[in-house]
């Protein structure tokens, strides 16, 4: 079934921390945005058994990926493997809005808004 959704919806900024939130979630794939204030950072982590598709949809940031720093601004994207360990950070003076595609979710921790 067709599902159409508008992003903006889903870009909610937090001061305290970055936000997640769950755009689709079918079958063993899942989309997010990801949101980041100026200075705020995702942690180091792993996503085993996926594909990880990151595309900066607005600001700049750094990715760290298995300890190699990639500069990425907006409609610049990533992809690495769930055995890359990512960690990324909001490097700029703008808010950053990730979209983030996992082919699979390993575990239903990955599905949850935070």
């Amino acid at each position: 079934m067709m599902e159409k959704q508008s992003l903006t919806q889903y870009q909610e900024f937090s001061e305290e921390r970055f936000t997640k939130r769950i755009i689709f979630k079918k079958g063993e794939s899942t989309v997010f945005l990801l949101n980041f204030m100026p200075g705020q950072e995702l942690p180091k982590h792993t996503h085993p058994g996926t594909e990880v598709f990151i595309l900066t949809m607005q600001g700049e940031g750094t990715f760290t990926i298995d300890g190699e720093e990639v500069v990425a601004a907006t409609n610049e994207t990533v992809h690495v493997s769930g055995t890359e360990e990512l960690s990324y950070k909001n490097t700029g003076s703008e808010p950053v809005t990730l979209y983030v595609m996992l082919n699979k979710i390993p575990d239903e921790r990955f599905a949850q808004n935070i």
